[in-house]
């Protein structure tokens, strides 16, 4: 089973940033969601629950519940499932402070009833969906920076008959357990209105109801005792809510408010309401409860003096009994049971031992498994496991705590890594060569290589080979073939025919040319195939197309046409005509072509000018008029 930790990737989605917290069920990571992308808050089961499939099927069905539930001051649950394992659950993250925080830096009462208030509708909410949460405390609320308070670890509660709780075996935090809690009774939503009434008292006061040496001794009190009311530890508490708290925190769950509703409503009017008329803060308290003393009767002829005497000596040495009794069963049932268990993972098998012989602990058992990265006799685990960090572990006690043991231990130590032949893997996908090294204890790393023979993302070979022998948890190389090698297609487009063939070719690819009509410059290349930048196997070819220019238009012979025959051929040749006129006195040149440039035969660009020389009739001379006779 592999350990969650910073890096790791839960079910293929999640990526482990860093821990938030750990509870006695759970290790709380941040991570962030790869699918979504968002952050969540990941809460993985520890190990020894996970293999316990009783506890797994609540802790499965008891989160579908909670799943369910969707309030703006309850944590919302995203996601669950399994992994290598163990059990999640990915939830909502929010950033802020806890409830418990804000406490121990000092809440007014005006501050701390609409965050109780907040928890109150959070509760409520869940308790009509027959969703009882079971370990209420303010470590449990978080509250953002808007004042917004979210109650978390509502994937891990009770939904309908509790499951997870049964007699003699109590879950949840001593300070905040109801009485019928920490006697191993049913619990009921009215449970969790008196851990949130504890939560009030802590909020308005600064301190919980009742401490004691060890949690056994608190669970005794919350049983027994009656807290000291609020108002006498901070005096900003008002009469109303004086009795509001003293209400929630009856023994009697009957005596108790019976919904969240009614306790909002109460909180509201105390708030509004804050020494109600014609109250006396003293009944607040409740009583001690009233004894029937039966009377007994004089014996006749007996002095009544003397029988009054000898009846109050017999309640004395009664009461006096009584009290004995209490307090020798008190100091029995308070007293401290737990014993400090030495932390001995890591050590060797015989140190271990005599450590634990050193404190008064046996071995009662040893487990040997081959664990990969550990040590030959290296201890692994224990049970029960060291404390701190985890709590201390209860003695085996006999008639009332008057004789106990120490508890023995289990162990749990490593034969050593062991070895074993490295499995075929050639011609597997990486994920597949992958999976099957690890199911074989050995780590991988991998390394890509060119291959032409070997389809990308497969198995070229490893180091050490098949049938190789080597230790479990060693290295073992996967080459991973990235296909053939693989060259780029270069730019060409825009060079000259010469350079880009050049180019192609010292890329290790064929270069195929073609010519094309253009207006781009002759030689140019106009066009490739594939594109630039591509990445293709060596030797494979790259088509051009190269510019072959425009067609060039060739200059008709029109000399001794018609005016308009000349005309029409030059435009027939994709030429632009220009005609000019020129005298002539010769008649049949007249309206013919005399001449034409470019001379006939000339190559030219299309619609290039050809000018046509045509011939006129050239201008007649008047005669000069004869003088008439006789003038002078």
């Amino acid at each position: 089973m592999s350990e969650v930790s910073e890096g790791s990737v839960v079910d293929g989605r999640y990526r482990v940033l860093h821990r938030l917290g750990s509870g006695g069920m759970a290790d709380v990571w941040l991570a962030e969601d790869g699918h979504l992308q968002r952050q969540v808050a990941l809460k993985v089961l520890h190990k020894r629950f996970a293999q316990d499939r009783e506890f797994v099927e609540r802790f499965r069905r008891e989160a579908e519940a909670a799943a369910g539930l969707q309030h703006p001051n309850v944590v919302a649950v995203y996601d669950r499932g399994e992994f290598e394992g163990t059990y999640y659950i990915a939830m909502q993250y929010v950033e802020g402070a806890t409830l418990k925080q804000l406490i121990d830096r000092g809440l007014s009462p005006e501050e701390a009833v609409p965050l109780i208030r907040q928890v109150l509708e959070a509760a409520r909410f869940a308790h009509k969906r027959g969703i009882v949460h079971r370990d209420l405390k303010p470590q449990n609320v978080i509250v953002d920076a808007d004042g917004q308070a979210v109650v978390t670890d509502f994937g891990i509660a009770r939904a309908g008959i509790s499951e997870i709780t049964q007699t003699g075996s109590v879950m949840g935090t001593p300070h905040y357990l109801s009485p019928e809690q920490a006697q191993g009774l049913d619990v009921t939503a009215v449970s969790d209105l008196y851990s949130i009434g504890v939560i009030l008292y802590e909020a308005l006061t600064g301190r919980v109801p009742f401490e004691a040496e060890s949690a056994v001794a608190v669970a005794m009190k919350q049983v027994s005792q009656v807290p000291q009311r609020p108002s006498s530890i901070n005096p900003e508490v008002s009469p109303a809510l004086d009795a509001v708290v003293m209400r929630a925190l009856e023994k009697d769950p009957g005596q108790r408010f019976q919904s969240a509703d009614a306790f909002i409503a109460a909180l509201d009017a105390a708030l509004k309401e804050p020494v109600p008329a014609g109250t006396n803060t003293a009944a607040f308290a409740p009583l001690p409860p009233v004894v029937a003393v039966p009377v007994e009767p004089v014996e006749e002829g007996e002095d009544p003096e003397e029988a009054r005497r000898r009846r109050n000596m017999r309640w004395f040495l009664a009461i006096a009994a009584a009290i004995l009794i209490g307090v020798v069963l008190g100091l029995l049932l308070t007293r401290d049971t737990t014993t400090t268990v030495p932390n001995v993972q890591g050590s060797q098998e015989a140190a271990a031992i005599e450590l634990l012989n050193q404190h008064g602990f046996n071995v009662s058992a040893i487990n040997r498994v081959q664990r990969v990265g550990a040590a030959q006799n290296e201890v692994l685990e224990q049970d029960p496991l060291p404390s701190p960090p985890a709590k201390q572990a209860e003695e085996d006690c006999a008639f009332l705590t008057l004789f106990c043991s120490k508890p023995s231990v289990t162990l749990t130590v490593s034969s050593g890594p062991g070895s074993g032949q490295v499995p075929a893997t050639a011609g597997l996908s990486r994920e597949e060569a992958e999976e099957k090294l690890e199911a074989a204890d050995f780590e991988t790393r991998v390394e890509n290589v060119n291959s032409g023979s070997v389809e990308a993302g497969s198995v070229v070979h490893s180091e050490p080979s098949a049938g190789d022998t080597a230790t479990h948890g060693s290295t073992v190389t996967l080459f991973v073939s990235s296909g053939p090698k693989l060259a780029k297609v270069p730019i060409v487009v825009g060079t000259q025919r010469g350079v880009a063939v050049q180019q192609i070719r010292g890329r290790g690819l064929t270069p195929s040319v073609s010519e094309e009509e253009s207006s781009r410059p002759a030689g140019e290349v106009i066009r490739q195939s594939p594109s630039a930048g591509r990445e293709v196997e060596r030797g494979s070819g790259v088509s051009i197309v190269v510019s072959a220019g425009e067609e060039q238009a060739t200059v008709p012979n029109v000399i001794g046409k018609l005016r308009g025959e000349a005309v029409e051929a030059v435009r027939a040749a994709g030429l632009t005509p220009k005609v000019e006129e020129e005298e002539t006195e010769v008649p049949s040149q007249v309206g013919r072509a005399l001449n034409q440039f470019p001379p006939p035969r000339t190559e030219l660009e299309p619609k290039a000018e050809v000018t046509i020389v045509v011939g006129k009739r050239a201008a007649v001379a008047p005669e000069p008029e004869e003088e008439e006779e006789g003038e002078p």
